[in-house]
C-alpha cells in the first residue's frame, strides 16, 4: 500500500469514527490540525507519513469524551494502523504523539514521550495552533456550550497554574480557559514555524479579550 492510499483509508476511518463528534474536535479540527501540521513541517527533514497520521489520528478519542481514559485513543489507533500492515516503527512513532499531544500533558510529570521526535512536535504546534485565534475562541466557547459552563463569571477568578488533576476536573466558566490554556500556548510552541504562527494568533486573542472585558461593562 502506497503512503497516499495508507492516508485516504485513515482519513476515511477518522471521518466515520468522529461523525458524531463534539463541533470543537470533528473531522473539520482534524483536517485543520492536518494542514497546519503540513504547512509547518514545509522544508523540514521529517518523515511525512508520520506527520499526516499522527495529525489525522490525534483525536480519534480524546479522553475528555471518554471518562479521561487517555490510553483509549492510543489503543484505537495502533489496532487501526495494525490492520493496515504498517511498518512497527511507524505506528509505534504515531502511537507516540497521540499518547503525547495532548496540552494537559504539559504539566510536569513522568509520563514523558517515548520519542521526543520532530513529528511529534509538529503535530504538537499544529493542534496548539487550532486552540487559537479565532477558531480556537470559537472552539473553547463552542466546548463550554457543550458543558453548559458560563461564559464569565466575574467572581471566579482563572488559575494559570493549575495541576494536571485540576485541569481536567475543572468547570470554570469559558474565560477562564483563555488564561488557564488558550493563552499560554504561544510560548510552549515548539518550532519556529509555530511560534511564527501562533504570535498573530495569540494577539486576536488578547484584542478578543478587551473587546469582550469592553462589552461586559457597558464601555463599548
Amino acid at each position: 500500500m502506497t503512503d497516499s492510499e495508507t492516508v485516504k483509508k485513515t482519513i476515511t476511518f477518522v471521518q466515520e469514527t468522529l461523525k458524531d463528534a463534539e463541533g470543537g474536535h470533528d473531522w473539520f479540527h482534524t483536517e485543520r490540525v492536518l494542514k497546519n501540521a503540513r504547512r509547518i513541517a514545509k522544508g523540514e527533514n521529517i518523515d511525512e507519513l508520520i506527520i499526516s497520521l499522527g495529525a489525522l489520528l490525534h483525536d480519534i478519542a480524546d479522553a475528555k469524551f471518554h471518562d479521561g481514559n487517555e490510553s483509549l485513543g492510543p489503543k484505537i489507533a495502533k489496532k487501526f494502523l495494525s490492520s493496515l500492515k504498517l511498518n512497527q516503527k511507524v505506528i509505534d512513532q504515531v502511537v507516540n504523539i497521540i499518547a503525547h499531544i495532548s496540552f494537559k500533558n504539559s504539566f510536569p510529570t513522568d509520563n514523558r514521550p517515548k520519542f521526543n521526535s520532530k513529528e511529534l512536535q509538529i503535530v504538537q504546534d499544529a493542534d496548539r495552533l487550532d486552540a487559537m485565534g479565532a477558531i480556537g475562541i470559537a472552539r473553547a466557547f463552542n466546548y463550554g456550550g457543550f458543558k453548559n459552563r458560563e461564559l464569565y463569571n466575574p467572581d471566579i477568578s482563572p488559575n494559570p497554574n493549575l495541576t494536571k488533576e485540576a485541569y481536567k476536573k475543572s468547570t470554570a466558566p469559558t474565560i477562564n480557559h483563555f488564561y488557564e490554556k488558550l493563552l499560554l500556548l504561544k510560548d510552549k510552541m515548539n518550532t519556529p514555524t509555530g511560534k511564527k504562527l501562533a504570535e498573530e494568533r495569540h494577539n486576536y486573542m488578547r484584542n478578543y479579550l478587551d473587546q469582550f472585558y469592553s462589552e461586559w461593562n457597558g464601555d463599548s
